[in-house]
């Protein structure tokens, strides 16, 4: 919202997965691991259409306090498919889309649009 060309996050192996969806997905533009050892960082590229961001709204579904799990039967698409469902997987962090095609289920970690 603020305008800014890039937002910069502590490094984890978690968020570099999401943060590479997320760019494949076209939420985000270029990822990039910066920093040594224990200074690791991560700086992520906003994408802009006419001045306004093409991340509208997150919504967090799981919490360290209130797990979310969901079943494939279950995978539905977020907004009529503009938007989409992130879920960790036991083969990795994967869209509502690449869920159904892998035919895995998982923890709810966020939905975006």
């Amino acid at each position: 919202m603020a305008g800014k060309p890039f937002v910069s996050a502590p490094y984890s192996n978690m968020k570099f997965a999401i943060a590479k969806l997320l760019k494949e997905k076209g939420f985000v533009g270029e990822v990039h691991k910066k920093g040594r050892k224990n200074g690791k960082y991560l700086e992520v590229g906003i994408l802009y259409d006419n001045k306004k961001s093409r991340v509208n709204d997150i919504k967090l579904m799981s919490k360290p306090s209130r797990r979310t799990y969901g079943k494939v039967k279950e995978v539905r698409a977020y907004r009529q498919g503009y938007g989409m469902t992130v879920y960790s997987t036991p083969k990795g962090i994967l869209a509502d889309s690449d869920v159904k095609r892998e035919n895995v289920g998982g923890e709810i970690l966020f939905k975006i649009w």
